[in-house]
């Protein structure tokens, strides 16, 4: 295991475990790194032929770790942000991936899941985009990838309330492909992505290439890391991460529009 990512190569499988329980699988700058360093894996060796992401514990992730979010806006930068790595090489990825989701997947671990190509969930899964409750604003192209997914009002509810979205809703607004219970998640990720690696791996990854823009998602990305950068500066975004630390509801009423 790597920086709280366990990976493991099987049957031209490779299976990326996010592996952090104890913080309910909140991610570190490590732990994108690792996440990459996977997903690269994935699409370079010849030896695999499908992507299975799964977490352990009894949550998918918890998001970013919002003390990285806090030394960030504080300037407190590490050498390279691996976050933004992670996104872009989804974004480039031909790998067939799928994903295992229990319990809850928020910020990132939501947006991520538009980038995989079959989504499993839990009936306990529950999908959370808080960014603009952070002060934030969205990443991972999810900005353009929701709305194109599930249409632009409920897309804006999901990222203005921030409100859980059930398991059972997310796969009829079609953000995931099926429900199974939490016992047979990982055996049923298991055999979907069998499945997909015993298929011709050239006409599958050239699908995958059809179906997605590489070079428009990167271009909204851009975009989203800029505002974000400024978001994290923010008035707004010191009062949610203040709030955070002292354990209170945030005051956004007496902060000015900016």
């Amino acid at each position: 295991m790597t920086s709280g990512v366990k990976v493991e190569l099987s049957n031209d499988v490779l299976v990326a475990t996010i592996s952090r329980p104890e913080k309910k699988n909140a991610l570190t700058n490590d732990m994108y790194g690792a996440l990459s360093d996977a997903i690269v894996r994935a699409d370079v060796d010849a030896e695999v032929r499908a992507l299975l992401i799964q977490a352990d514990g009894d949550a998918f992730t918890a998001g970013n770790d919002i003390s990285d979010f806090a030394a960030k806006a504080a300037g407190r930068h590490p050498e390279e942000h691996h976050a933004t790595r992670l996104l872009r090489v989804l974004a480039n990825a031909t790998v067939p991936i799928i994903a295992a989701v229990q319990g809850k997947a928020v910020g990132v671990g939501t947006t991520m899941l538009l980038h995989c190509d079959y989504v499993l969930m839990s009936k306990e899964a529950q999908l959370i985009t808080p960014f603009v409750n952070l002060g934030l604003v969205p990443e991972a192209a999810s900005s353009y990838l929701l709305p194109l997914r599930i249409g632009y009002a409920r897309a804006f509810e999901m990222f203005a309330l921030g409100d859980p979205l059930p398991a059972e809703t997310a796969v009829a607004w079609g953000i995931a492909n099926k429900v199974v219970p939490a016992e047979q998640l990982r055996a049923e990720a298991r055999r979907v992505a069998d499945k997909m690696a015993s298929k011709p791996s050239g006409s599958l990854t050239a699908t995958k290439r059809l179906m997605r823009d590489a070079g428009r998602l990167l271009a909204q990305m851009d975009r989203e890391d800029t505002t974000f950068e400024e978001r994290l500066k923010s008035a707004e975004a010191k009062e949610a991460f203040d709030a955070f630390a002292q354990k209170r509801k945030p005051d956004f009423t007496k902060i000015a529009q900016s």
